[in-house]
């Protein structure tokens, strides 16, 4: 794209950011597991793109794609691994966003050995994982910017602003990924981004890091109001 010619703006020097990317996958036994169909590559080019605007990026990542130099990596798998690294992250960090595609369920029990067809049809009963997005909200600290995202199949705006607001985000970022070329697994992206006063911000189809470019400048803008509100309140 033009953007992606230019040298990129350092207006996120000395912003610690925390990313987190994939699908998480929940174990059933040694070999299966229950999972999505996330590729991690939106988080990926977020990370990649705070990074390249001067951010000091921690990266917590269910994939093995490559990650520049200088960007922190930390690569797990379920929900609950995730869960743990990113709450041990969040504190430090001034912006959050949450790219990843969590399990909303997780299998009661793991099976030690590999499931056989022999044995029959196997009953897989699961339960909810934690909510991480709604965790990173409760305990949000004061000018921390926290960035959800939802993969809708309907009603987009309308779940995804009832998600923005139950979670407590100030951004959340939104695609039909029922769309042609849109969301898990394509290099293209077409997102809706809403912001807690019910801006939105509509990205047309586009390559994920020109996605990236526009997540990062509506972080800066919450960025700079949060700090204009907390220099009034002071």
């Amino acid at each position: 794209s033009e953007l992606a010619t230019s040298s990129p703006p350092q207006d996120f020097t000395g912003v610690k950011v925390l990313v987190s990317a994939g699908g998480t996958r929940e174990p059933i036994d040694p070999v299966r597991f229950v999972g999505n169909r996330s590729s991690g590559k939106q988080g990926h080019a977020i990370a990649e793109e705070a990074a390249a605007r001067g951010a000091e990026v921690t990266l917590v990542t269910t994939t093995d794609l490559p990650v520049p130099a200088g960007i922190e990596r930390i690569r797990l798998d379920t929900a609950a691994e995730l869960h743990r690294a990113v709450m041990a992250a969040a504190p430090r960090c001034q912006v959050v966003v949450m790219a990843a595609a969590v399990a909303d369920f997780t299998p009661v029990a793991v099976a030690t050995d590999k499931l056989k067809k022999r044995d029959g049809v196997p009953v897989v009963e699961l339960v909810p994982t934690v909510d991480v997005l709604a965790s990173l909200g409760a305990s949000k600290a004061p000018g921390q910017v926290l960035v959800g995202f939802a993969a809708e199949t309907s009603d987009v705006v309308a779940n995804a602003t009832d998600k923005l607001q139950r979670k407590n985000a100030d951004l959340l970022v939104a695609n039909d990924v029922g769309a042609p070329d849109v969301g898990f697994e394509h290099d293209t992206n077409e997102v809706l981004i809403i912001g807690r006063d019910g801006d939105q911000h509509h990205v047309p189809l586009a390559h994920k890091r020109d996605v990236a470019r526009a997540v990062l400048d509506r972080i800066t803008t919450v960025l700079h109001s949060v700090g204009r509100a907390d220099e009034e309140q002071s």
